[in-house]
């Protein structure tokens, strides 16, 4: 098979570079400087092995790929905020033998929230989810470092509509040789919708700074205990976790230090986008339609869009002021 990544930042460029390291095929789709980076130095991907630079084929769309294969496979690992476009493109490109992408090939999703899944399966025939344990850091072009140890993640794998089969157990294969723990599961979107709430503090540290405070962690709670109010109320199962502890006791340990998540980086970054409307926003959408209030992720939501809209740099807010902002809400609903 070979592994079309489709956002090749953290956390796809990681999988691609171990993909690589362990001998699979990899092309690599990025834009913009990181793109150039990653065509004239190579892919520097430091892990907790040590920095290697991998000399990739890179393109920056589906038209410059030409016909596809039919062992091909798609990573989606783009912002799920990005994830029509990238989606749109690629369903459409023509795949050899006939037909296109999204009647022929599989589209894995690699992303945080759930979203990106139903808006996969409204275009292609087969889709897959990929719940991502994977701390990986993306800041400067062609640079990405995923520290993890004595793993470098785990991605549970599964059909979105619920099953496994072949194909994802092919993929679990190629990832477990890569350094990656790669469980096939029966039930993979209840393993993304419990890694769906310790994606709801990603807004707190793009605001507020990744440093741990008592405070983060209070507001977070609270965050947590709204969406899991909602998920009750939809009727949503979710791991538990103590399922989740005991996935990933001792195997993705990170070295000392403070680092920023997905959100965070991305407001480092300047990309004028987070991906908060389909984290908090998810919480916000399921309390709206089953009347369950979520005021303190409606108020991490905006404040995320407000920093991603403004060009604020990252943590330039106070834990008190957001937290205040949160109260305030709480007392209207």
């Amino acid at each position: 098979m070979r592994y079309i990544i489709i956002g090749a930042g953290a956390v796809g460029a990681t999988i691609g570079g171990r993909l690589a390291e362990a001998g699979g095929e990899v092309v690599l789709v990025a834009r913009g400087a990181h793109a150039e980076a990653l065509r004239a130095e190579g892919l520097r991907l430091t892990t907790a092995d040590g920095q290697r630079v991998h000399r990739l084929d890179v393109v920056t769309g589906s038209d410059e790929m030409g016909e596809l294969r039919p062992d091909d496979v798609l990573l989606l690992t783009v912002k799920t905020q990005d994830a029509i476009a990238a989606l749109d493109a690629w369903g459409d490109a023509e795949v050899a033998g006939g037909g296109t992408a999204a009647q022929r090939l599989p589209v894995l999703c690699a992303q945080n929230g759930v979203e990106s899944e139903r808006l996969a399966l409204r275009r292609f025939a087969r889709v897959y989810g990929v719940c991502v344990w994977l701390p990986a850091t993306f800041l400067e072009p062609g640079v990405v470092s995923a520290l993890c140890a004595p793993l470098t993640g785990i991605l549970h794998l599964g059909r979105a509509a619920g099953g496994t089969d072949a194909l994802v157990r092919a993929v679990a294969a190629d990832l477990a040789k890569a350094g990656f723990e790669a469980p096939v599961v029966e039930d993979v979107m209840r393993w993304k919708y419990a890694k769906l709430l310790g994606n709801l503090g990603n807004a707190i540290q793009a605001t507020t700074g990744p440093e741990p405070d008592p405070a983060k962690a209070a507001l977070l709670a609270r965050a947590a205990r709204e969406a899991k109010a909602a998920f009750g109320a939809a009727g949503i199962a979710y791991a538990s976790d103590a399922e989740q502890a005991q996935a990933r006791d001792g195997k993705v340990e990170q070295p000392p230090g403070v680092r920023g998540g997905s959100s965070w980086q991305s407001l480092a970054r300047g990309t004028g986008s987070v991906e908060a409307d389909y984290l908090n926003g998810e919480i916000s959408l399921l309390g709206r339609l089953h009347g369950v209030p979520t005021p303190v992720n409606d108020v991490l939501r905006h404040a995320a869009n407000i920093f991603a809209r403004e060009g604020l740099p990252p943590g330039a807010m106070s834990v008190t002021d957001l937290t205040a902002l949160a109260d305030e809400a709480a007392a209207r609903a």
